[in-house]
């Protein structure tokens, strides 16, 4: 009978210790689900972009504009964002289960983080399956007013995905950015981006 027992408990300690390490499933909404899916249908391509709108207008955006899908997992996308020779950019947008985030990765030339990196924000509304945006996290004001940009702090990126086209943007009092990637047209692949490998 003790011998029945030992094997029930330990029976029952071991299933309890297996619920407690499996991972639990993510939650998720449709429309941030489609939107993911969209995004991780281009996985493996680039494409060219355009500056469309950059007002007021600030330097830094000069060459080829390349945005490349490079890595795709269930949870997470990687899609650099290259600027002529400068591959110092990767968005990074991530299912967290109560949404979806997007961080700006951004490296030096041999690797190490940038002073201004990992900041972006996440979703709080169910936005589109063409469209999300994404309101700056408490990181990334923090960020801003250490690094003496508070006027970043009120920034919201915008991501839009349509059969043709592709755009980000960055809007915020006084300021609006947007790039357009042409979908049709997918373009030779770029460099690896800085502080990443194959």
């Amino acid at each position: 009978m003790k011998k029945t027992l030992l094997v029930v408990a330990l029976a029952t300690a071991c299933s309890a210790q297996a619920n407690i390490v499996q991972p639990a499933p993510l939650v998720s909404i449709p429309t941030h689900d489609a939107f993911f899916n969209n995004l991780k249908a281009l996985c493996g391509q680039a494409f060219a972009g355009k500056l469309a709108v950059d007002n007021p207008p600030a330097p830094g955006f000069e060459g080829a504009l390349i945005m490349h899908v490079r890595r795709c997992t269930d949870t997470e996308l990687q899609i650099p964002f290259h600027v002529g020779d400068n591959h110092s950019r990767t968005w990074i947008i991530t299912k967290t289960g109560s949404g979806l985030s997007l961080k700006h990765d951004h490296r030096n030339k041999d690797g190490s983080h940038d002073d201004q990196t990992m900041y972006g924000g996440h979703t709080v509304d169910a936005g589109w399956p063409t469209a999300q945006s994404f309101p700056a996290d408490q990181y990334s004001k923090e960020l801003f007013a250490a690094r003496g940009i508070p006027q970043s702090i009120g920034n919201t990126w915008q991501m839009f995905i349509h059969p043709q086209q592709f755009s980000y943007r960055l809007v915020r009092e006084g300021r609006e950015f947007r790039v357009d990637f042409d979908l049709t047209k997918p373009v030779a692949l770029p460099p690896t981006p800085w502080g990443y490998a194959d």
